[in-house]
C-alpha cells in the first residue's frame, strides 16, 4: 500500500510544481515546464513499479500528462500557435537530450568511474524505445493541440474547459500509448501481455487527466501583464509627419 499513498502524494507534488511554474513565470514557465517534463518523463519511464491490486506500470505517466496540460493551457489562454510552438520546443528538447546523452555514453570511462553503468541504465535505451517515445510524442502532442482547437469551436464557454481538455487529452494520450507500445513492445510480448500494457498505461493516463482538470481551472485564473492586449499608440500630427 505504500506505493499507492506515495503515488497520490507524488501526483499532488507534480501538480503543485506545475501551478507554481506557471504562477511564478507565466507563459515562459510553461515553455520551461514542457522542456523539463519531456526529459524527466522519459527518464522515469525506465522504472517499473507495482500498484494495488498488483498492477505493474512504469513511472513517467504523471509528468507526461502535465505535458498535455501545459499545451492545453497555452492553447486556452494564448492560442493554437503558442501551443504548437511549445510542442516543437519539447520535441527539440527530447531529440537534443537523446543525441547528446548517447554521444556522452560513447566516451570510454576512466577506470575508477562510477557513473557509466548507471547512465547506461537510464539513457542507454534500445533504439526502439527512443524511436517509440519520439514518434509518440510528436504525433500525440500535435494531435492534442488540433483536437483542443476543434473542440473549442463547439464548447468554447469558460465553464466547459473540462470538455476541451479531457476530450483532447484522452484521445491524444490513447494515440500516444498505442504508438509507443506498438513501436517499443510489438513482437517482444505476446498479444495478451501487450494488450495489458496498453490498457493499463492508458487507464492510468485517463485517471490522471481527470485529476488534473481542477489544476487547469486554477491555472486559468492566473493573470499576467503579457495576457493583456497591447493598446495601439494613438496617431498624432507628429507621427503623421514622420511617416509622411
Amino acid at each position: 500500500m505504500f506505493n499507492l499513498w506515495w503515488g497520490i502524494l507524488f501526483v499532488l507534488v507534480n501538480f503543485v510544481f506545475f501551478l507554481l511554474c506557471y504562477r511564478l513565470f507565466g507563459k515562459k514557465g510553461m515553455y520551461a515546464w514542457v522542456g523539463v517534463a519531456t526529459v524527466i518523463a522519459n527518464i522515469q519511464v525506465s522504472k517499473t513499479i507495482s500498484m494495488p491490486p498488483g498492477i505493474v506500470m512504469t513511472l513517467g505517466n504523471t509528468m507526461y500528462v502535465t505535458l498535455y496540460m501545459a499545451s492545453d493551457l497555452l492553447n486556452e489562454k494564448y492560442g493554437r500557435v503558442e501551443a504548437r510552438t511549445a510542442v516543437w520546443f519539447g520535441f527539440f528538447t527530447l531529440i537534443t537530450t537523446t543525441v547528446i546523452m548517447q554521444m556522452a555514453l560513447a566516451f570510454t570511462p576512466q577506470e575508477s568511474d562510477i557513473a557509466q553503468s548507471s547512465l547506461e541504465t537510464i539513457f542507454g535505451m534500445m533504439p526502439r524505445l527512443a524511436l517509440g517515445s519520439l514518434v509518440a510524442y510528436f504525433v500525440s502532442q500535435f494531435l492534442d493541440v488540433r483536437l483542443y482547437s476543434w473542440i473549442r469551436k463547439y464548447y468554447g464557454s469558460s465553464r466547459q474547459l473540462w470538455i476541451r481538455t479531457n476530450g483532447s487529452t484522452m484521445v491524444s494520450s490513447f494515440v500516444d500509448t498505442l504508438i509507443f507500445c506498438t513501436i517499443a513492445f510489438a513482437g517482444i510480448y505476446d498479444l495478451k501481455v501487450w494488450t495489458e500494457i496498453l490498457l493499463t498505461t492508458y487507464i492510468i493516463k485517463f485517471l490522471l487527466t481527470a485529476a488534473g482538470t481542477p489544476v487547469l481551472y486554477i491555472a486559468r485564473t492566473f493573470t499576467f501583464a503579457e495576457d493583456k492586449p497591447t493598446m495601439p499608440i494613438p496617431e498624432t500630427s507628429d507621427t503623421k509627419a514622420t511617416t509622411a
